[in-house]
C-alpha cells in the first residue's frame, strides 16, 4: 500500500468558536482544542506540510471581523504557527474557495489532507467535499472537529446529533473518519486510514435498520 502524502489543514480554530455566538457545543471546545493541538504536534514531528486557515469578514461584521477578538486564532494554535506553514484567510466555507491552497498542496505533492477544526457542519464538510474534485483524499478527525446546535425553518438538531450524522455522511463517500489516536498511529506507521463507500454504507445501513 502506498504511503499517504499527507498535509494537515487546521480550519478556523478561532476565538469565535470558544466564546462567541458560534461557540462549539459538541464535542466540548476544550476537548476539541486539546486534540487539534495534539495533531499539530504530531504533524510537526512527522514533518507534514501544514495549512492554517482563518475565516475573515469585513470590519464591523458580527463574527470573524478582521482584527477582532472573534477573528483571532486560539492562542494555543497561534503559538505553534511556523514560518513554513501556509497561512490563509477565507470568506467562504471551503478552504479551497478563493484561495491558493490547492496549488500549494500540489507544489508539496500532497495527495491526502487531514482536516481538523471548525465547524464540521460548515467549513469542514465543505472542504472535504471540495477535496474530491481536486483528486485529494480527505481525512476528518472525530474528536478534533466540532459542531453547534442548529434550529431554523427546516427544523432543529442538537450539536451532538449533527456531529455524529455528518461524520457518518462523510465516511460514506467523502472522507476517512477516525479519532485523533487512530490517525496518529496511522501517520506514524505511514498507512492510510480505512474509508467506506456509498454502496457499503448503504448495505450496512439497510442491515442496521432492518425489521
Amino acid at each position: 500500500m502506498t504511503t499517504p502524502r499527507r498535509a494537515l489543514v487546521v480550519v478556523d480554530v478561532q476565538q469565535e468558536y470558544f466564546d462567541g455566538i458560534l461557540q462549539i457545543q459538541s464535542p466540548s471546545p476544550e476537548r476539541t482544542l486539546a486534540n487539534v493541538v495534539s495533531v499539530i504536534d504530531v504533524a510537526q514531528e512527522q514533518g507534514l506540510p501544514v495549512v492554517v486557515v482563518q475565516h475573515e469578514l469585513p470590519e464591523g461584521a458580527p463574527v470573524f471581523a478582521a482584527g477582532s477578538h472573534s477573528h483571532a486564532l486560539h492562542p494555543q494554535v497561534q503559538q505553534r504557527v511556523q514560518p513554513t506553514w501556509k497561512h490563509v484567510t477565507k470568506d467562504k466555507a471551503s478552504v479551497f474557495a478563493g484561495t491558493d491552497v490547492a496549488e500549494w498542496l500540489a507544489e508539496h505533492e500532497v495527495d491526502t489532507i487531514t482536516i481538523v477544526g471548525h465547524m464540521v457542519n460548515n467549513c469542514v464538510l465543505a472542504t472535504a467535499v471540495g477535496a474530491e474534485e481536486l483528486g485529494l483524499t480527505a481525512e476528518v478527525l472525530t474528536d478534533a472537529t466540532g459542531a453547534i446546535h442548529l434550529a431554523n425553518e427546516a427544523g432543529k438538531v442538537s450539536a451532538e446529533q449533527l456531529h455524529e450524522t455528518l461524520l457518518v455522511l462523510l465516511q460514506s463517500n467523502w472522507a476517512a473518519v477516525a479519532t485523533t489516536a487512530a490517525w496518529t498511529a496511522a501517520t506514524q506507521e505511514g498507512r492510510a486510514l480505512p474509508a467506506s463507500d456509498l454502496g457499503t454504507s448503504a448495505t450496512q445501513g439497510r442491515s442496521a435498520f432492518a425489521g
